[in-house]
């Protein structure tokens, strides 16, 4: 930031300065135009070599396949045989060099992209490019198969609920939550601040699917007692009517559940937190933090209550035998 000038000599001062700064930065780019040229020409040099290098090696290939075919009386010296089968061993492995360096030269775009894209170059030209964009295509592929669950996870709900399943109201709210928030991560842009929560995102997602099949198994083994005991309605999902057995489960259960609940927490204070930088220009920060804050205090609450509910009625079971 420049400084706050106090009489016209320092406004000359500053002016000569940015002078030197501006004639510095037209050198840099002349020089940056010049190399860009140099690539250019290296690129396109590298690609017809390699293209000339490919044609000649077919034309060898087939040359050594009509000998091989003119020659098929035991004539051939062995010392000939094992050059062969050493040119032909070079030519496959020439292949697979040729595979990697036209990896980072320009190449034409195939039929999708030239009808989409026209003859735009699309080649990124180094290994941190091609990292950063394929990290950047797997990240949206995950936050597009969050969104697809979740939905599907809702429509299932919806139709088990018209044929007398009791689903509590918070747990239909939780994964309508959870969709708005996977959309919201979709149409998150890449960038630093994306960076900053991605690892972090990505390690919550981890720990929340092996969750969610701890609470499927414990709920899965509860449910399965009760209607073969005939307690239970077929189309229940969760355990209402807990029984006295259940707490052994319940309590090996619990502790990763509140651990769950306050990583979203966590999460939502970090993204307010992000909210906050100077930098930070996305709107999906905010709304991934509000939609955390919401899942956990649902969570977490609706947790303690069902809980204490079932603890209640668990003593009072205990106090009538």
């Amino acid at each position: 930031m420049l400084s706050t000038p106090s009489d016209f000599s320092e406004c000359f001062r500053e002016w000569e300065d940015l002078e030197k700064d501006f004639h510095q930065i037209q050198d840099a780019h002349r020089l940056y135009k010049q190399k860009l040229e140099e690539v250019t020409k290296l690129q396109d040099s590298c690609s017809g070599a390699i293209a000339r290098q490919r044609k000649k090696l077919k034309e060898l290939t087939s040359s050594l396949e009509e000998c091989k075919q003119n020659n098929s009386t035991p004539t051939i010296s062995s010392e000939t045989e094992n050059s062969i089968a050493e040119i032909e061993d070079s030519i496959k492995d020439r292949a697979d060099a040729f595979f990697e360096m036209e990896a980072f030269l320009p190449k034409k775009n195939g039929l999708y992209l030239t009808l989409v894209l026209g003859n735009v170059n699309v080649t990124l030209l180094n290994k941190q490019a091609k990292f950063a964009y394929k990290d950047e295509v797997l990240d949206a592929l995950f936050n597009f198969l969050l969104v697809w669950y979740y939905c599907t996870l809702t429509i299932r709900e919806s139709i088990l609920i018209s044929n007398g399943s009791r689903i509590k109201g918070w747990w239909v709210f939780h994964h309508y939550v959870s969709t708005f928030l996977s959309g919201v991560m979709l149409t998150w842009p890449e960038g630093t601040l994306y960076q900053m929560f991605r690892n972090q995102f990505l390690s919550y997602n981890l720990y929340q699917s092996f969750v969610q099949f701890l609470q499927y198994y414990y709920q899965s083994g509860c449910l399965y007692r009760l209607r073969a005991l005939g307690e239970r309605h077929n189309m229940d999902l969760t355990v209402e009517g807990f029984q006295s057995w259940m707490w052994r489960g319940l309590t090996f259960l619990l502790p990763f559940l509140f651990f769950g609940h306050f990583w979203q927490l966590y999460n939502s204070m970090t993204l307010f937190k992000m909210f906050q930088l100077p930098e930070c220009k996305e709107w999906q920060v905010l709304m991934c933090g509000c939609s955390y804050m919401v899942l956990f205090m649902g969570n977490f609450f609706t947790t303690l209550g069902v809980v204490y509910q079932k603890y209640m009625n668990n003593q009072d079971k205990s106090k009538s035998i």
